[in-house]
């Protein structure tokens, strides 16, 4: 408990446990990590608790759990709770990064570096 007269950290262990409302993951399990990519489908709604209006915010372009988390300065864990309800609610949409390009074989590429030589 703290002390009377103590004032409230942004980083404390009770801020936290308000913002989430006591829940420590997501209510069902929604599958976000780090690199998933999360964008809002709106601007935020009157009376949205000011942790969601600022997700929603931040995310009217796609940004990954870790950037928003990072731009919050809130721990990846409550960012997730956070995205989970604005999930259900309809708010964002989430989708997984877009994957890297798979480059072709090795030998193909030197196949048609010796075609173009001989040209």
């Amino acid at each position: 408990m703290r002390e009377p007269g103590a004032t409230w950290e942004d980083g404390s262990p009770e801020r936290l446990y308000v913002i989430t409302g006591g829940r420590s993951g997501p209510s069902v399990p929604s599958g976000l990590d780090l690199v998933t990519l999360i964008v809002a489908q709106s601007g935020p709604r009157p009376g949205m608790q000011p942790e969601h209006a600022a997700i929603v915010r931040l995310c009217q372009a796609p940004l990954s759990v870790a950037e928003i988390s990072a731009y919050l300065g809130l721990p990846v864990s409550v960012v997730t709770v956070l995205i989970d309800d604005l999930l259900t609610s309809g708010q964002v949409l989430s989708r997984a990064p877009v994957a890297r390009a798979q480059l072709p074989d090795l030998a193909l590429i030197e196949a048609v570096i010796d075609g173009l030589r001989k040209l």
